[in-house]
């Protein structure tokens, strides 16, 4: 399954909704760190049946990124049973991911 797009239409129906925890990935097409982070962010979503993945283009996105807070990019947050447990930022390897994901 591919990462979800999401915006400010169906971010309460896909994250704080959902019955899964969620990794969402605030990143941007311009940003470096962003751009060797979203390959494992779509792996992940590939890989995982547990966790729903999805990602927040910030540019297209402002209100969401500024709802949670996101000054620099990129920023991962999981959300579980619509609240925050966890929040890293600046790029992170695949095993980073996975620890944030045990939580």
């Amino acid at each position: 399954m591919k990462a979800i797009n999401l915006t400010k239409d169906n971010f309460i129906e896909e994250v704080m909704k959902s019955d899964k925890p969620v990794l969402v990935d605030f990143w941007a097409s311009w940003c470096g760190p962003c751009r060797m982070v979203l390959p494992i962010v779509e792996e992940l979503a590939e890989e995982l049946t547990d966790v729903k993945i999805c990602k927040v283009n910030v540019d297209e996105q402002q209100e969401l990124a500024t709802r949670f807070h996101v000054m620099t990019i990129p920023t991962l947050i999981v959300f579980k049973g619509g609240n925050i447990v966890k929040t890293s930022v600046g790029a992170k390897s695949k095993a980073e991911i996975m620890k944030m994901l045990e939580a």
